[in-house]
């Protein structure tokens, strides 16, 4: 048996740590506190069985079309992936050759130089906080965080917009967190003289279905259609695109999810900067921020063995501070607690 070079050699992504406990304060992950759209539990309790011994819409043609009406654009700008890491792992088939490169924003998620190295190719990183991309010519495919992971940043659509314009390869804008955001970069995507910038959408956060696995993308057709191309052939089982679908339509909850989500992080937010924390502003639904006492790798390991899960990057970008999912408010409370009697 022969495994490639590339895998063999391949630093693969280290997902966040899932605790078999439910006792434990779980802020590593950035999922959401709030249980999805009861919609999603109708659909599930009366889903009917007789559609499993079937194959799945192939094209999703329900949820296509809400995906489209939503953010005002056709069906055939839009893809549905399982989750939006298939849609990057995707893209970085359909749009870069093999002696191109795939760059991003650095820090930020970091699969994205996974992609890059399970693809064989290079991946290289312009400073988050600079005030211009500098990338090689050769670079033919953008990813772009924004709210970028993990800072919790924000860059302003006509920033982004202008790089688009300047840049001659495909630029994907992962909106993971955008709903937790005041602006994002939709109008973009659906813009009529938009020729190369995708964003890029999933249930994971602000839907509360992160077990799901569904994201989507809008962009030009032409892109579009190459995704669909390389796809699997059912790659969103129908229980799946019909659960989405269910929250999808339930605007007036998403709404109300996201709003307490956004209010416990400001809340959140001004509590750390009483204790002498760095906090920067997050658009996000989590924050990174400096202790204002403790090195940020003893004070994740002290969390850790008190049953509180936060997320600490090692390396000379992040290793100065954790990153905090934001949760209900009693967990954010009982967080707050636990780092004063630590005096962290």
């Amino acid at each position: 048996m022969r495994i490639t070079k590339a895998t063999a050699n391949l630093e693969a992504y280290t997902p966040g740590e899932q605790p078999k406990s439910k006792s434990v304060v779980k802020l590593n992950t950035n999922e959401n506190p709030y249980p999805p759209s009861p919609r999603c539990a109708k659909v599930l309790k009366d889903f009917d069985l007789d559609k499993l011994r079937r194959y799945p819409d192939p094209v999703f043609t329900a949820l296509r079309e809400e995906i489209a009406a939503l953010n005002g654009t056709k069906a055939e700008n839009v893809f549905v992936g399982n989750g939006s890491d298939e849609i990057l792992t995707l893209a970085a088939r359909a749009f870069v050759e093999n002696d191109e490169l795939i760059a991003s924003l650095n820090p930020s998620y970091s699969l994205y130089k996974t992609l890059a190295a399970i693809r064989d190719v290079k991946w290289v990183g312009s400073p988050a906080d600079a005030a211009e991309i500098d990338i090689p010519k050769n670079t033919s495919l953008f990813l772009w965080t924004n709210p970028n992971a993990p800072t919790g940043g924000f860059v302003s659509p006509k920033k982004i917009s202008a790089f688009a314009k300047k840049f001659d390869g495909v630029v994907i804008v992962d909106e993971a967190y955008a709903d937790f955001a005041k602006m994002n970069c939709m109008a973009l995507a659906t813009a009529v003289k938009n020729r190369n910038l995708i964003v890029m959408r999933t249930f994971s956060k602000s839907y509360s279905l992160a077990g799901l696995r569904v994201g989507y993308c809008v962009g030009p057709a032409d892109l579009i259609e190459a995704l669909y191309k390389i796809k699997d052939s059912y790659n969103v089982d129908a229980i799946a695109q019909a659960v989405a679908l269910a929250a999808l339509k339930d605007r007036a909850y998403h709404a109300k999810t996201v709003k307490r989500v956004v209010d416990t992080r400001e809340s959140f937010t001004a509590e750390l900067r009483t204790l002498g924390w760095d906090v920067p502003q997050s658009e996000a639904n989590f924050v990174f921020a400096r202790p204002a006492k403790m090195p940020a790798s003893e004070l994740f390991a002290a969390l850790r063995e008190r049953n509180i899960y936060v997320r600490y990057f090692p390396g000379p970008l992040t290793g100065d501070r954790l990153r905090i999912t934001i949760g209900t408010p009693s967990e954010m409370k009982k967080l707050l607690s636990v780092l004063k009697k630590l005096k962290a």
